[in-house]
């Protein structure tokens, strides 16, 4: 097992130190450049779509909003990336590793835009009425390789059907046995991975609009618990405020952090763990993004470019700040047990308690859209029945292993295999990424005129393998004057 993970590691410092991070960082501010930093130019303009409502379809069953969307990918956001992931960064990066975090998120977010306005735009109707789409639909689609949609979409599966949920259940196992007497943490494992197969079987055949209902409620509510949380601990340590920024700002660019190698470190954790927690750039987002029912794709776009900003700058930021203002002891400690000793040492042993309740809640919730991208990728591969209840009883499994796995192997094979399927799709969307910009300056055009915009696929004609956007009505809707369309906004297709 030893020599299995020290090859994994081994692995991942190549893939990561001279191929990924100059790849992301790259794609990251081509992106940003290319689009006027248009995940800051129109952040006002976010926050009016993310509150549009989709319109019922015709038999009178509800769309996924654009706001449901949100919850989906932000379901699979919001977990134990934020806490864990967040916590073990620092461990190994040092403080300094928080600061690239920020930086990743600001420029990664022009990547979520570009993925998440492509798989709008290339997204099809499933024989439910329900949309699906995602990388490996604009892979086939827009660049005519269905070989590496099925790489992509496989790449996917794997990834966060079993790896990734195998790391939210082992955090869910971490933080339970460190809330429990340690007489009983021998029996935590099995019965946690049990508890969490049974659950997550309910929730996963109810199809994407019960998963989106549940994480609905389920995300925001923890979200503002954990919130609430560390606010308490850095008003309660607010002294120690100044020395976190000045440790976070010296660690990134510290003249002792250079001289040690610290900086690279810090780099290279601050991307990796800000890559796993928000997925900017990483394809999995856009699966979701794609089953919203919205007028124009550049919406979806901009609701999952605000996902990376919540998640990385409000989240993961509180995480960092809870661990980093109680001055923590870094050796012996990693991933939520961190996280949980900061809580305990700050409110006591009862805040540790709450923070089992809210990994559970956020790294369940991150489970059920983790399923869901894998069901929407298995989809494009094959319709076979078998083949999907194979996926879920493989899930199921995954989800068992994962709670009785090592933590360091758990979280080095997510960082394996994360960098593989965000090294398929960042070079899918690179050259892709000039549709999505024709389709910003579209919208942009529209909303000049003060229209609610809506694409139809006669605006870009000369676009090739676009399923949906038929031309079947007049082109924008005014705003009324609560800023929302005064008809429904859906794109029909």
């Amino acid at each position: 097992m030893e020599n299995l993970d020290a090859f994994i590691v081994s692995l991942n410092d190549h893939l990561w130190t001279w191929l990924l991070i100059p790849l992301v960082i790259g794609a990251g501010l081509y992106f940003t450049v290319r689009s006027k930093a248009v995940q800051l130019r129109l952040l006002p303009e976010t926050f009016r779509v993310v509150k549009e409502k989709s319109p019922p379809r015709a038999d009178g069953r509800k769309q996924v909003s654009s706001f449901g969307a949100f919850t989906i990918s932000a379901a699979a956001r919001v977990g134990t990336g934020n806490i864990a992931g967040v916590a073990t960064a620092i461990t190994l990066g040092g403080a300094g590793a928080v600061f690239w975090m920020w930086m990743m998120a600001i420029i990664g977010a022009a990547s979520a835009f570009v993925e998440s306005a492509l798989a709008q735009l290339y997204k099809v109707r499933g024989a439910t009425g329900t949309y699906r789409g995602g990388p490996a639909y604009y892979m086939q689609r827009a660049l005519g390789k269905r070989w590496l949609g099925i790489l992509f979409a496989t790449v996917i599966t794997v990834t966060f059907g079993f790896v990734f949920n195998a790391v939210q259940a082992n955090t869910i196992t971490s933080v339970t046995g460190g809330s429990l007497p340690e007489t009983h943490n021998s029996w935590v494992g099995p019965l946690i991975g049990l508890l969490l197969a049974v659950l997550l079987g309910l929730a996963v055949f109810g199809g994407v609009r019960r998963i989106s209902s549940v994480t609905n409620v389920l995300v925001p509510m923890m979200a503002v618990v954990y919130l609430i949380l560390g606010v308490a601990v850095v008003l309660l340590n607010i002294t120690e405020f100044p020395r976190v920024i000045a440790d976070i700002v010296g660690g990134a660019f510290g003249v002792r952090e250079l001289a040690a190698g610290g900086i690279g470190a810090a780099i290279q954790q601050g991307i990796r763990r800000g890559m796993f927690s928000n997925e900017a750039g990483l394809g999995s987002a856009p699966n979701a993004g794609a089953a919203a029912e919205v007028s124009h794709p550049v919406k979806q776009g901009l609701v999952q470019s605000l996902g990376v900003f919540f998640d990385t700058l409000l989240v993961c930021t509180m995480t960092a700040f809870i661990v980093l203002v109680t001055n923590p002891e870094l050796a012996g400690r990693q991933g939520a047990d961190l996280t949980q000793n900061a809580l305990n040492s700050t409110l006591g042993s009862w805040a540790g308690h709450v923070l089992t309740v809210v990994v559970f809640m956020l790294a369940f919730s991150s489970m059920i859209g983790n399923y869901y991208y894998g069901e929407t990728n298995i989809q494009f591969i094959t319709r076979k029945r078998w083949v999907l209840s194979s996926y879920r009883w493989l899930v199921l499994a995954a989800v068992v292993l994962g709670s009785l796995g090592s933590v360091t192997i758990v979280w080095d094979l997510a960082d394996a295999f994360m960098g593989i399927m965000a090294l398929v799709n960042l070079l899918a969307i690179i050259p892709l990424s000039g549709i999505a910009f024709r389709l910003l300056d579209d919208y942009v055009s529209q909303r000049r005129a003060g229209l609610n915009p809506v694409f139809t696929r006669d605006r870009i004609p000369d676009l090739k393998g676009v399923q949906c956007w038929a031309p079947s009505r007049a082109h924008g809707e005014p705003l009324s004057p609560e800023g929302d369309a005064s008809q429904p906004s859906s794109a029909r297709a």
